[in-house]
């Protein structure tokens, strides 16, 4: 548990992070060198999504788009010092719910 908790953390960054940087490029005017490192960001992501122990991949990245939403209000609450509201954090919570139900859930096959 606590391996596909670090690999989905580790992958939440680079993703996230690697958005952010091209966002900071486009969006607002930085070097080109930030739009560089947030490839480079989202490449890594692909690669550490990889190391998830489950074996569907369809699955992982399911369970992943939820814990990319709770990594993304609190990205946006420590970088970006956007607070969340009741709704982020009530929408962030139904989404972690869901994760579990997706990874966790008694399947026979």
């Amino acid at each position: 548990m606590l391996h596909a908790l670090v690999v989905f953390f580790l992958a939440g960054i680079a993703e996230i992070g690697g958005g952010y940087l091209i966002w900071l490029w486009l969006r607002e005017g930085k070097n080109v060198f930030f739009g560089a490192a947030g490839g480079f960001a989202l490449i890594a992501y692909g690669i550490i999504a990889t190391f998830q122990v489950f074996p569907s991949f369809g699955r992982v990245y399911a369970a992943y788009g939820g814990v990319f939403i709770i990594l993304s209000i609190l990205w946006g609450w420590g970088v970006d010092r956007k607070t969340p509201d009741f709704y982020d954090w009530l929408g962030a919570a139904v989404c972690l719910i869901g994760v579990c139900i997706i990874l966790f859930a008694p399947r026979s096959a």
